[in-house]
């Protein structure tokens, strides 16, 4: 291999739209050059309009891709198994968490999807290189412990869904291990991409899944709009709404579309086009978690197994039982799709992150023995996690439904590093935050955090009344939300002679070399409420292992 076609440390010389060259952050050669989509193809210096719908469905389809995978790869097993639950234990009246969700999963990705574009570099390599080693390790470290905990959920996904049909876990969960390496270390972006839109469209099972439960649409429209626990708000209840949030939003995502954005080699000038492919996305993700709650409530609404989740493949033997054979198969399969687009996807944004943090080749344009440790690291996390479900008697849905809440609970750290990065001029220059996105990334974080301590409180205080508790930190998000919002004004006020001067080229712009820029300095506020904040996750990951061992003991 050439030196000058290796990561290194150095920024190269790239071509941007405008075919000027620009020195800018990335490092990997695999990642400059023609756009090779699923649909298309789109040159590196393609600098012509698209003025008819046609052109730019052509754009499209060449662009579409990243944003339809995370989303839909997010429905992975553990959320079949936490939407199942939610129908089969509290019916319909928990589908009002998922159009809110929508606009968490749309604002929190459309950052990242800037970010990629822009600086051409990882989003773990971001926060290392502007935060430091300490909060690079802090952000990082937990993505790398809560995605193997995931992908181990994934292959547990794929155990209970062929044993519904009698396939021993000895043989399908080596066999699925074998064929996500094998898919992913193909050499071609192009082919990877195609195999993940194939388990996009098979998602769409569950249009005939939620025939067979005979759905009433009364119910749906009310669970959708007035907010309600069936039985009334517990702790039980609040830990599966986390879980809801945590497998519907979680910080996989965000390290997943920002590096692969990059890897497509998307640009500035195609953004918009990415926006449509989220959007899409978030569309398509909260339409399937819909009608798999909704299979679940209507086919157990009435049952002895109502309450009684155990494990999504349960739910597949009870579909089989109440709904027939045909409804069981679906169910399973839809399981079987998640299971393996979502552990391609968590897998692959744990090992680009690898690449980021270690300086590793890491493109899915370069085969296995151009990139090694890149698909190397793919295969250990992979070949461990499975190793790990075929362990005997695993508590294998308690295990699913805690991962999906530990998402939760990490994902405010997650988002305020998102944040502070989509603020940072250095990084995005033209393309940082406006300040109504702020305004929102901030309550969305408030929400998240306020979750989390409800979880806590009623750890601590199972006795606690949670309605009472829900009312008073709704009260402290709204007044927190106001304080951050007088604190934006006034640094945007304080900043407003950084915006004298002359327009930046926003569709040409991208993020100089990192060596170049200055780290950004933190205040003494910002710093102690970032140790707060890490203070303050480390206990509440204490705190859901004891409730998760206490619902463990009981279920036992």
């Amino acid at each position: 291999m050439a030196e000058n076609d290796r990561a290194d440390t150095g920024a190269i010389s790239t071509t941007s739209v405008a075919a000027a060259d620009v020195t800018t952050a990335v490092l990997d050669k695999a990642h400059v050059g023609d756009i090779e989509g699923a649909f298309g193809t789109i040159r590196v210096g393609d600098i012509a309009g698209r003025r008819s719908w046609g052109t730019r469905l052509l754009t499209l389809l060449a662009i579409v891709g990243p944003g339809l995978i995370v989303m839909v790869g997010d429905n992975d097993a553990g959320g079949v198994a936490t939407y199942a639950q939610a129908g089969q234990n509290f019916g319909t009246s928990l589908l009002w968490t998922l159009p809110l969700l929508i606009p968490v999963l749309v604002v929190n990705q459309e950052m990242v999807v800037r970010l990629g574009a822009v600086t051409g570099v990882g989003h773990a390599r971001l926060i290392n290189e502007r935060f430091g080693k300490f909060w690079g390790a802090f952000s990082v470290g937990d993505l790398f412990l809560l995605n193997f905990l995931t992908i181990v959920t994934e292959f547990i996904g794929v155990s209970l869904a062929l044993g519904y049909f009698g396939v021993s876990s000895y043989v399908s969960v080596p066999v699925a291990a074998v064929g996500l390496v094998a898919m992913t270390a193909s050499g071609s972006f192009r082919r990877w991409e195609r195999f993940m839109l194939l388990f996009v469209v098979a998602n769409f099972l569950v249009i005939p899944l939620v025939i067979f439960s005979h759905p009433h649409l009364a119910p749906m429209v009310h669970g959708f709009v007035v907010p309600g626990v069936q039985g009334g708000v517990s702790s039980t209840s609040v830990l599966l709404i986390i879980a809801i949030v945590g497998t519907t939003v979680a910080p996989w995502q965000l390290f997943f579309q920002q590096s692969n954005i990059v890897d497509k080699r998307i640009v500035p000038r195609w953004i918009n086009y990415e926006r449509v492919d989220t959007v899409l996305g978030s569309l398509v993700t909260v339409f399937a978690a819909t009608l798999i709650i909704a299979t679940a409530a209507f086919a157990f609404g009435r049952t002895p197994l109502a309450g009684h989740f155990a494990n999504a493949g349960g739910v597949a033997r009870g579909l089989e039982h109440y709904l027939g054979n045909g409804a069981g198969t679906l169910f399973a399969l839809v399981l079987l799709n998640a299971s393996i687009i979502g552990a391609a996807a968590v897998t692959l944004a744990t090992s680009y992150a690898f690449g980021d943090v270690f300086g590793m080749k890491h493109s899915l344009h370069r085969g296995f023995a151009d990139a090694k440790q890149f698909y190397m690291s793919f295969s250990a996390l992979v070949f461990v996690a499975a190793a790990i479900v075929l362990v005997p008697h695993a508590p294998l849905g308690l295990i699913t439904t805690s991962v999906q809440a530990l998402a939760g609970v990490l994902l405010p750290s997650a988002t305020v590093f998102l944040l502070l990065l989509c603020n940072d001029k250095a990084v995005l220059g033209p393309w940082v935050n406006k300040l109504w996105l702020n305004v929102v990334a901030g309550i969305i974080i408030a929400v998240l955090v306020a979750l989390s301590l409800v979880l806590m409180a009623t750890t601590v205080f199972p006795n606690v009344d949670v309605s009472v508790l829900v009312d008073g930190l709704g009260a402290l998000v709204g007044a927190c939300v106001a304080v951050a919002a007088v604190a934006v004004l006034r640094v945007r006020r304080s900043s407003v002679a950084d915006d004298d001067g002359p327009a930046l080229p926003r569709d040409t712009w991208r993020m100089p070399p990192l060596a170049l820029l200055e780290r950004p300095r933190w205040s003494r506020g910002r710093t102690s409420a970032m140790y707060v904040l890490r203070g303050y996750l480390l206990l509440a990951v204490v705190l859901l292992l004891v409730k998760a061992i206490e619902l463990g003991t009981v279920h036992h």
